[in-house]
C-alpha cells in the first residue's frame, strides 16, 4: 500500500520528517518497507531556467539551425544552437543549463553536455514541452511570459509537485488503515501516546445539498445479507474531461494512473477515506436500481472488454433490463462513464466480505476495490464518502445534484462489545501499564469506555476495527501503541524440560534422515497441491479420491496429492533437464485421499535415485 505524505498531512498538521513519521508507523504495525520522492516532472526540473532570448542568427554551416546568445541569469550571456523553426529574439525561454539531467518519453535519462554543433559552440538546449516532460508537443519550443525574470528556475514556474510516498507493508488484518484517513487515525493515536497532542481533521460534506430533484433512481435491494447497506445518488450536467494537475498528481503518486475527472473521483475518495465506490452513467440505467445475484451463466462484458459468465452466488449490481456492475469487485462496460456521459449515478456501499472474496477469487479479479471490501470496510462512512465523492465531483466537473440520497440500510451494523481485565493486560504484555495509560489509548482508537472498575473495562469496538473483536485483540492494540520497545525483557529465559519415554514420529524421522543423508541422499519438499490429472496416471489412485481445492490457484494446483510419486518425478524432471542427472533425493510428506465414510491423510517416506 502506497501512502503520500503531503496527502497524510491533510488529516494530521505535522511538521515531522517522513523519517520520523515511517519509523513510528513501523512501530504502530503499519511497517514502512520504503520512502520513495514523487515529482510530478521526473528529475524536478533541475537545473532548467528561464532565459531571454537577446540574438537570434542563421547557422553559417547549417539551413535548419539558428545561433542565439540568451541570458540565464548569469554575469555575460551563453552561446546556444538551436533547431526549432520558432526560435526568434526578444523571447522568453526554458534553457537547460550544463549539467542538466532530462528524461524521454520512455523514462531514459541524457545530459546536457558544452559541444560544438557543425562548428558553433553550445552551452546549454532551448527546450519543447516534450523534452522537459511538461506535454507532448515538439512542434517547436516553449514560448514563456514575457515578464519571467531570466535565471529563475523552472520548477517554480510550472509548480513542480514534490512528495514523499511510504510504501506499507499491510498486514491483511489491518482492513481499517487501508488508507490515508486510516493510516492518519493510526498516526494520531501513535502521536498522542508519544506527547504530541495533535488534531485528526476530516473533510467537511456541510456543502452537500440537493440542488434539484429531476433525476431519481429507485434502488431495490434483494438481499441485505450480501448489501446491508446501499446509498447512492445522482449527479447531473456535469463534463467529463481529464482532472486538474492536484487530482493526477495525487494519484500518480500512489502509483495509479489518471483515467477522467469521474473515475479518478472516485479512486481519490477510494485512497482517501477506504470506501470504494462507482459511478454508472445514468442515461444507460433503465428504471431502477437492482442489487441481487446473478442468474447462473449469465455472460457480462466487464470495463477490461472481457466477456465472463456468472456464478449464481455473484452479486450484481443490475436495472431492469439486467447486470451493470458485479458488485465490489468490477464495473460493466455498459454502464461505464465515457466523455459522453452528462449524468451520473454514484454509488457507495458496503458489501459482504465473504461473498466479495469469492466473487473476485472465482473471476480472478483482483482490484482496489476488491481487495478493500473483502477485507472489511467501515460501514458507518457509506453516506459521508459519497458526498464527499459528490462535492468533488461538483468541483472538478461541474454539474448539480439531482436527487435525495437513496439508501437501504435496514439493520445497523452493529459495533462490538469487548471485557478487558486489567491482570490479562499485565499477564499477557509482561510488566504493568498504567491503567489511565491504557484508557487513554483506548480512547485514541476510538474505542469506547462504557464502564470502569478496579478489575478492568467495558468497552465498544468501532464496527471498522474487525480484527478487534476479542479481549486478547484489545491488549494487542494497547501494545502496539503503547510501543513494544517501552517493554522491559529479562536477559533470563526459563523453559520446563519435559521427560517423555515414548518415541515422537519426528525423532524417527530425523534418525532416517541423518541415516539417508550419510549415504548421499538430499532431502526435498514439494508442494502437496498438485494437479487433479495424475490420479489418471496409476492404477492404484483413484479419481474420485481426490481431495479438490474449493479456490484452486491454478489447475496444476487444485487437489492435495494421493501419492508423492509425481512431485517427485516433477523434481527430478526439473534437475535433469538443467543437467544435473544423477541424483539421490528422499521426502517425508503427507498423502491426502477422500473416501465415502471422511478424509483420511497418511505419511510417506519416498526415494528417488536416477
Amino acid at each position: 500500500m502506497k501512502i503520500s505524505y503531503n496527502w497524510l498531512k491533510q488529516f494530521i498538521k505535522t511538521d515531522w520528517t517522513s523519517e520520523q513519521t515511517s519509523e513510528l508507523l513501523t512501530d504502530l504495525g503499519l511497517e514502512v518497507e520504503v520512502v520513495e520522492k514523487y515529482e510530478s516532472i521526473k528529475g524536478g526540473l533541475a537545473g532548467v531556467v528561464v532565459g531571454h532570448v537577446l540574438t537570434c542568427e542563421k547557422h553559417p554551416d547549417a539551413d535548419r539551425l539558428k545561433v542565439t546568445t540568451v541570458n540565464i541569469g548569469l554575469e555575460a550571456p551563453v552561446q546556444i544552437v538551436c533547431g526549432a523553426a520558432n526560435v526568434a529574439a526578444g523571447q522568453k525561454v526554458p534553457v537547460a543549463t550544463i549539467g542538466t539531467v532530462l528524461y524521454d518519453k520512455d523514462g531514459a535519462e541524457f545530459t546536457i553536455k558544452k559541444g560544438k554543433i557543425r562548428g558553433q559552440e553550445s552551452h546549454g538546449m532551448i527546450c519543447a514541452e516534450d523534452e522537459l516532460g511538461l506535454g507532448t508537443s515538439h512542434d517547436g519550443i516553449m514560448v514563456l511570459a514575457e515578464d519571467l525574470v531570466p535565471g529563475t528556475p523552472a520548477s517554480e514556474v510550472f509548480q513542480i509537485a514534490n512528495d514523499e510516498v511510504f510504501e506499507i507493508g499491510l498486514t491483511p488484518n489491518r482492513a481499517d488503515a487501508m488508507s490515508h484517513f486510516g493510516t492518519a487515525r493510526d498516526l494520531r493515536a501513535g502521536m498522542l501516546q508519544r506527547g504530541v497532542n495533535i488534531e485528526l481533521i476530516t473533510p467537511s460534506v456541510s456543502n452537500f445539498r440537493v440542488d434539484m430533484r429531476t433525476l431519481k433512481i429507485d434502488v431495490n435491494v434483494e438481499d441485505n445479507h450480501l448489501a446491508p447497506r446501499y446509498c447512492g445518488v445522482t449527479i447531473s450536467g456535469i463534463s467529463v474531461h481529464e482532472s486538474p494537475s492536484w487530482l493526477q498528481d495525487r494519484l500518480k503518486a500512489i502509483g495509479l494512473t489518471p483515467k477522467n475527472n469521474i473515475v479518478d473521483v472516485t479512486n481519490y475518495v477510494l485512497h482517501e477515506l477506504g470506501q470504494p465506490l462507482h459511478a454508472f452513467d445514468a442515461a444507460k440505467i433503465n428504471g431502477k436500481i437492482i442489487v441481487k445475484t446473478a442468474t447462473e451463466g449469465t455472460k457480462f462484458v466487464t470495463l477490461d472488454d472481457v466477456e465472463r459468465t456468472l456464478h449464481k452466488e455473484d452479486l450484481m449490481i443490475c436495472d431492469e433490463k439486467g447486470p451493470l456492475c458485479i458488485a465490489g469487485v468490477f464495473g460493466g462496460k455498459k454502464s461505464g462513464v465515457s466523455e459522453g456521459t452528462t449524468s451520473i449515478f454514484l454509488e457507495s456501499a458496503y458489501f459482504d466480505p465473504v461473498s466479495i472474496r469469492k466473487t473476485a477469487k472465482r473471476h480472478q479479479l483482483s482490484t482496489d476495490a476488491s481487495f478493500r471490501f473483502e477485507r472489511g470496510i467501515d460501514p458507518t462512512i457509506t453516506e459521508y464518502a459519497l458526498k464527499r465523492a459528490a462535492l468533488l465531483i461538483q468541483e472538478v466537473a461541474g454539474g448539480k445534484i439531482t436527487s435525495d440520497v437513496v439508501e437501504v440500510y435496514p439493520k445497523k451494523v452493529e459495533d462490538f462489545s469487548v471485557l478487558l481485565n486489567f491482570s490479562h493486560v499485565s499477564k499477557i504484555i509482561g510488566q504493568e501499564i498504567p491503567k489511565d495509560t491504557i484508557k487513554k489509548i483506548l480512547v485514541s482508537l476510538d474505542i469506547k469506555v462504557n464502564s470502569v472498575s478496579d478489575t478492568g473495562l467495558g468497552l465498544t469496538i468501532p464496527a471498522y476495527r474487525v480484527d478487534v473483536q476479542r479481549e486478547i485483540d484489545v491488549i494487542e492494540e494497547i501494545l502496539r501503541v503503547y510501543g513494544y520497545n517501552n517493554i522491559n525483557f529479562s536477559k533470563k529465559f526459563n523453559a520446563t524440560v519435559a521427560n517423555s519415554p515414548r518415541t515422537e514420529d519426528y525423532k524417527v524421522q530425523n534418525v532416517i534422515a541423518s541415516q539417508l543423508n550419510s549415504q548421499g541422499f538430499h532431502e526435498m519438499m514439494a508442494n502437496s497441491l498438485t494437479t487433479a490429472a495424475y490420479a489418471k496416471l496409476s492404477a492404484s489412485l483413484k479419481e474420485e479420491h481426490n481431495v479438490s481445492m474449493l479456490n484452486p490457484l491454478s489447475s496444476d494446483l487444485a487437489t492435495l496429492r494421493q501419492s508423492l510419486l509425481f512431485s517427485g518425478l516433477e523434481a527430478v524432471s526439473y534437475n535433469i533437464n538443467r543437467k544435473n542427472s544423477d541424483l539421490k533425493l528422499f521426502e517425508f510428506g503427507k498423502t491426502y485421499h477422500k473416501y465415502l465414510n471422511g478424509y483420511e491423510e497418511h505419511k510417506h517416506l519416498s526415494l528417488l535415485v536416477s
